[in-house]
């Protein structure tokens, strides 16, 4: 029984009445293009994802540096520095996509929300709107500097806005669950308390941003 090598594999092929030349095909310049050009595509599928899943790890490890508000249940965290941080960096669709990871994580019991807490039961609950903002927001900050570049101004313009929708899904939750008796009230307890602390993270990680714009960008992935 003839051994003959397979298509451009060089696998051993066993059988009988096979053609060596008519079977065998010589690497060519354009196959060797189409076989590069489709393991850069799936290394830039794996890229993102890796970037998206650190992003998420790292909104986890400031979930854990939690400092109680005596008037609001809402404590303070460094969660939103890294909200902000991976919309700029990421853009609007990996940095969405990594903070999903990161509640989805919570939701199926890591404990990876503030405090070490985790479970739908959070999500549902009084401050459960913020988490669910930290999915907009980054997918806000990441859509501004995506269409209209990144210049300072408007980094500073995107964090603000995708602060901003936290705030907004955050106090309507706060308001319903909590049952307030106006959305003022809602935004004296669930946004007043935290504006000084959230504009330093705004400047912080407006700053990391900068400093991280010669290592990646959301355009590298």
């Amino acid at each position: 029984m003839p051994y003959t090598v397979g298509k451009r594999t060089g696998a051993v092929v066993v059988g009988r009445g096979i053609n060596l030349k008519h079977d065998c095909q010589p690497l060519t310049r354009n196959t060797l293009t189409i076989e590069i050009d489709t393991m850069s595509a799936e290394h830039s599928g794996v890229r993102p994802m890796i970037y998206a899943s650190m992003f998420a790890a790292l909104t986890a490890v400031g979930a854990l540096i939690r400092i109680p508000i005596p008037i609001s249940p809402v404590p303070l965290t460094l969660q939103v520095f890294f909200v902000l941080l991976t919309g700029l960096v990421l853009g609007s669709r990996w940095g969405a996509t990594g903070m999903a990871v990161y509640v989805m994580l919570g939701i199926i019991g890591f404990p990876v929300f503030s405090g070490g807490s985790s479970g739908i039961g959070v999500i549902l609950g009084p401050t459960g709107g913020y988490l669910v903002g930290f999915v907009m927001g980054a997918f806000v900050t990441g859509s501004i500097v995506e269409n209209l570049g990144k210049s300072g101004i408007v980094m500073i313009t995107a964090m603000t806005a995708g602060l901003a929708v936290i705030y907004a899904a955050g106090v309507l939750q706060l308001f319903i669950v909590a049952d307030m008796p106006s959305i003022r009230e809602a935004v004296v307890i669930g946004v007043l308390p935290f504006l000084i602390g959230d504009l330093i993270k705004l400047v912080a990680a407006f700053a990391v941003a900068k400093r991280m714009e010669n290592i990646t960008t959301y355009n590298d992935i």
